[in-house]
């Protein structure tokens, strides 16, 4: 386990929450603070942890990897980032494009053409881990003159049943 700042400021407040909590109990400092001292840390790791992960968004980032995206397709927003920051696509043309990401999996909505359009690709990127989510994520690349133009990220509200 490694010890960062964050760490030991969270545990810190889950100490103080059970020495309050345990204070109510009994008000023998010398015990109230050995009792506090064993159970931050199981409170923290098997309550307070797993409800901070439930709740937040947080996400593991990977570097773009083409055999990564095609393997694991509900993984693939956790290298959306350096796609986006990096302009790893802007400027390729759809045939390096299809060898990186694969054929396109949906064509976006043209309302000037009334039709999807084939120069608007879309990839499921998965879901994001947390609680209540029900949005997945996607990426769409526009394409001029077979090369592509811009990206955009965007979410879909999925219906589970």
């Amino acid at each position: 386990m490694i010890v960062t700042p964050l760490l030991v400021f969270f545990l810190v407040i889950v100490f103080i929450a059970v020495w309050l909590f345990v204070n109510t109990i009994d008000k023998r400092k010398w015990l109230t603070f050995l009792v506090s001292l064993l159970l931050a840390p199981v409170v923290y790791f098997y309550m307070f942890y797993p409800m901070l992960n439930i709740f937040s968004s947080y996400h593991h980032e990977k570097h773009f990897n083409a055999k990564a995206w095609e393997d694991q397709p509900k993984l693939r927003y956790e290298m959306t980032d350096q796609i986006i920051n990096n302009n790893i696509l802007i400027g390729k043309q759809k045939s390096a494009i299809k060898t990186l990401l694969g054929k396109p999996e949906w064509f976006s909505w043209d309302p000037s053409l009334k039709a999807n359009s084939e120069n608007k690709w879309n990839y499921n990127l998965g879901f994001k881990p947390g609680a209540f989510n029900n949005l997945q994520e996607c990426l769409e690349l526009n394409f001029v003159n077979n090369t592509v133009k811009s990206i955009r990220l965007y979410q879909l509200e999925k219906k589970f049943e």
